[in-house]
């Protein structure tokens, strides 16, 4: 039997603002860091001199905090779904400028209920029932998304997803009859 294997990167397909945004982030950064440093010099200065200024201290542990905060968190902008398809179990990982990499899960898809497009009834019946958790992995709104449902320790689960006509294809052969509903 041949084994079935796939990997594809979801990307934004517009992604201008995104590179603008990061752009002004490391200018946010640089100067946030530069106000800290600068700010510091006159809280040192200060404590030597015994004339501390609490404006001097507020406004370097506020550009600091800025600054850390934008580092730390600027290269979500620039994030990437991953979908990995091995022989029916399906990975999916968050991607963060192609540094970071967050695992999100995997599923076997042969434990699946349903596996439709979103644009279907069948969507609008799961997605409106009670107490479903509801992961959104993909980035592109206007794109052919699909959805899985399935229930995991007796939790009811949806995971929304923009897979490739041709990891639809693989998928298919490997979910229970009964539950694709294209």
């Amino acid at each position: 039997m041949q084994d079935h294997f796939m990997e594809e990167v979801v990307t934004k397909h517009r992604d201008g603002i995104n590179r603008i945004l990061y752009m002004i982030s490391w200018i946010v950064i640089v100067l946030s860091g530069f106000v800290a440093v600068f700010m510091f010099s006159f809280v040192s200065r200060g404590l030597t001199t015994g004339a501390f200024d609490w404006i001097s201290l507020i406004m370097m542990l506020l550009s600091g905090g800025i600054c850390a905060y934008t580092y730390f968190f600027h290269d979500r902008l620039m994030t990437e779904y991953e979908y990995t398809f091995t022989n029916g179990a399906l990975d999916f990982a968050e991607v963060y400028n192609n540094k970071k990499r967050k695992s999100l899960g995997s599923l076997n898809v042969r434990n699946v209920e349903c596996f439709a497009k979103v644009n279907s009834d069948v969507f609008n019946r799961y997605v409106n029932m009670p107490g479903i958790k509801r992961m959104n992995w993909f980035l592109n709104r206007e794109a052919e998304l699909y959805f899985f449902y399935f229930t995991k320790d007796q939790d009811k689960k949806m995971i929304i997803l923009e897979p490739s006509d041709e990891l639809v294809d693989y998928i298919r052969k490997y979910v229970p009859r009964d539950a694709y509903r294209g």
